[in-house]
């Protein structure tokens, strides 16, 4: 598969650069660059960086971040059980809990609700960071909800994580999670609330809060270009003239 003319491999972290030193330099390089483009196309064009996944894998099945890279392409094309297998042995080489909440999701992916929410009280997710510990319980909430337990899933997402007015990476996510689950309980001025709230903490785009907060008031948009839509307004003008 063609490699990007500007990528040099140097775009990736140290870390990952310092773990490809260990095989011959030319081949490090060659994993490099395929690296580089699974983090370039995984979010518009996963099924590319699955390919460039595997090919990386095939040369350097050994290197942690490259079975991490692995796992993350194959879940971006939903291929839980291939994903779950590369997120094991990046976890058994490094040692790492990092990885356990995308883990546990996959297990969702999986169809085992149940396996995800156990693998939420297991002491693993004491060793996550911040972030870890908030992307495991929005994970736990999606069991619950995968479980029919719509209720338990709101009671899951209550936290100090949400509660507090600091912005952090995760925290339109996680508004968004919950707005998400209030309206799923029927508690709907409840849930404009928080996807206000969201749509106020997501600077990058991550979520559509604003487009959930139009819905929940009556706001239909109209694309400019869609001649259907055009016609449609044409002849309610000619009815209403």
């Amino acid at each position: 598969m063609p490699i990007d003319e500007d990528i040099t491999g140097d775009e990736l972290d140290k870390d990952v650069r310092q773990e490809l030193m260990s095989l011959p330099k030319t081949l490090a390089e060659d994993v490099a660059k395929n690296l580089v483009m699974v983090a370039r196309l995984l979010d518009e064009e996963p099924e590319q960086a699955y390919g460039y996944a595997k090919i990386a894998l095939r040369l350097a099945s050994r290197v942690p971040s490259v079975r991490e890279a692995a796992g993350f392409a194959a879940y971006g094309v939903e291929k839980y059980a291939e994903a779950l297998a590369e997120f094991r042995a990046a976890r058994r080489m490094t040692g790492l809990q990092h990885l356990w909440p995308v883990m546990a999701d996959c297990e969702r992916g999986m169809g085992r609700p149940e396996k995800a929410l156990a693998m939420a009280g297991e002491p693993e997710v004491q060793k996550l960071d911040k972030a870890g510990q908030v992307e495991m319980r929005l994970v736990a909430a999606g069991a619950r909800r995968d479980m029919g337990q719509a209720d338990a899933a709101v009671v899951t997402l209550q936290s100090p994580e949400l509660a507090s007015n600091s912005v952090q990476p995760w925290t339109a996510r996680l508004r968004y999670a919950y707005a998400d689950a209030l309206l799923a309980v029927g508690r709907e001025s409840e849930a404009r609330e928080w996807f206000a709230k969201a749509l106020e903490a997501d600077q990058k785009g991550l979520t559509d809060a604003s487009d959930r907060l139009a819905e929940l008031d009556g706001v239909e948009f109209i694309d400019a270009l869609d001649e259907d839509a055009e016609d449609a307004e044409d002849g309610q003008d000619d009815a209403q003239s």
